[in-house]
């Protein structure tokens, strides 16, 4: 571990709370991570919120119309103004294709704990771009936040979803039967997290 992961590290250590930083623009090699803008709402349409294959194991409806991705789109755009409002646009940097949502969908601020929810669309399934950029909010929250713990679930009928959860580095902790609910239903719900010991032990 080189001097600079060193003083994040004992930085990160030194924290007692999360300092909010909002959705700030973000980068990876092949990706954008970046607020919603107001132009938006045709891509969220067309490109996941109206496929049922996409929102099979979501807790959210599909989107009949692009009016409805409209009124979410609203919802995040007024989230902005909160430092501690997490969501952002998935973009591919060589189309410049906004391709899914990544953000936090649940905070607690006392145990410096949340939990973070994904939705990417078909046409980009099994291309890494969700673990990429799942990863690179694991930095952000743990080295820039002062994040304690990262915590995800998925319906272990959707695998792949736990697939990108353990490339980010987060590890299985347990499966809750019929502890959740999604489009299906009644569900499981497979649990995984992962420690800022975790990841500053790991060398990231």
């Amino acid at each position: 571990m080189d001097d600079e992961k060193v003083k994040v590290k004992i930085k990160v250590k030194e924290k007692r709370i999360m300092q909010h930083k909002g959705s700030v623009r973000l980068e990876t090699g092949r990706l954008v991570l970046r607020r919603f803008a107001k132009g938006d709402a045709d891509a969220i349409f067309r490109n996941w919120a109206s496929d049922p294959d996409v929102t099979k194991f979501l807790t959210w409806p599909v989107h009949e119309s692009v009016e409805a991705s409209r009124r979410i789109l609203d919802d995040w755009l007024l989230g902005y103004d909160k430092p501690d409002f997490y969501q952002w646009a998935i973009e591919v940097k060589s189309a410049c294709e906004v391709i899914g949502s990544i953000g936090a969908v649940a905070l607690d601020d006392q145990i410096r704990k949340l939990d973070v929810g994904y939705c990417i669309g078909k046409g980009w399934w099994r291309m890494g771009y969700t673990s990429e950029a799942l990863a690179r909010l694991v930095r952000f929250f743990f080295e820039d936040v002062g994040v304690n713990r990262i915590e995800a679930y998925h319906d272990p009928r959707n695998p792949n979803s736990g697939k990108v959860m353990q490339k980010a580095g987060l590890l299985y902790e347990g499966t809750l039967r019929e502890s959740h609910m999604c489009n299906q239903g009644i569900c499981d719900a497979a649990h995984y997290a992962i420690l800022a010991k975790d990841y500053f032990s790991s060398g990231r």
